[in-house]
């Protein structure tokens, strides 16, 4: 079960944008507790003290015991409002929890025993599959965290809802179907391809341009020879050309 915490609040008598802006102001966060069959009622917070719980973690799954005006309630945080550019708390609601009733609540899953699974220890990787498990427990027992064992866990192994003792008392919400929480997956292997492609790829191309080199060029015959200069006698013992004039 989760611990009781303490904190204190104080009645505050305005409502809406304006009077919220008043009380943060004067460094306090606005509220409000509802629920338990009882008229909701308007409250402000000191933002230290706010603050530091909702900073510890587990807010939302804690219980506390309000104290507002000498009265003390028991009460859940249900829900709460973060300044976008400076995650300061800027509101807070709380519900009620009377003796008897039943809460559905967000319990956070907490995995031990990594050190004895033979999966992790060879590599592998735990997937967390569910953060939190939603489930109906009684308002005043309510679990701190779902624990997972993974003792034993080897690749491809996991864990699934049904394997999972739950507390006195708390159910899932939904029972149809047997989730996975938490899986045992073997490590990714990147290998490089060997660069025998490239290597053979490069005298292909080399060869290549050599022969491109010893290619006439395009249009030009190989036979061709260099044009005689005009009026130049022909070679001796060389046949006149024909149709050439005899003298």
């Amino acid at each position: 079960m989760a611990a009781i915490k303490e904190l204190a609040a104080v009645t505050r008598a305005g409502t809406g944008k304006g009077a919220a802006r008043s009380v943060r102001r004067a460094g306090r966060v606005p509220g409000v507790i509802y629920g338990g069959g009882e008229t909701p009622e308007v409250i402000s917070l000191d933002f230290k003290e706010l603050n530091k719980h909702i900073l510890s973690g587990g807010f939302l799954t804690s219980i506390f015991d309000l104290e507002v005006g000498g009265r003390k309630q028991r009460v859940l945080p249900r829900d709460f409002q973060l300044d976008a550019v400076t995650d300061q708390p800027l509101h807070v609601d709380f519900v009620r929890l009377k003796a008897g009733s039943k809460v559905r609540i967000g319990v956070p899953v907490r995995v031990i025993n990594r050190e004895a699974s033979p999966g992790l220890k060879k590599g592998g990787a735990l997937n967390l599959v569910l953060h939190t498990v939603e489930v109906i427990a009684p308002a005043d027992a309510i679990p701190e965290a779902i624990t997972v064992d993974v003792s034993g866990l080897d690749f491809h192994d996991s864990v699934h809802l049904s394997h999972i003792k739950l507390p006195e008392g708390v159910r899932p919400i939904d029972q149809r179907t047997d989730y996975t929480v938490v899986a045992v997956v073997p490590p990714t292997i990147y290998t490089e391809e060997a660069p025998v492609a490239a290597a053979a790829a490069a005298p292909a191309e080399g060869e290549a341009a050599a022969a491109g080199a010893a290619a006439p060029a395009a249009g030009e015959t190989a036979a061709e020879a260099p044009a005689e200069a005009p009026g130049k006698a022909p070679a001796k013992g060389a046949a006149p050309a024909k149709g050439a004039a005899k003298k």
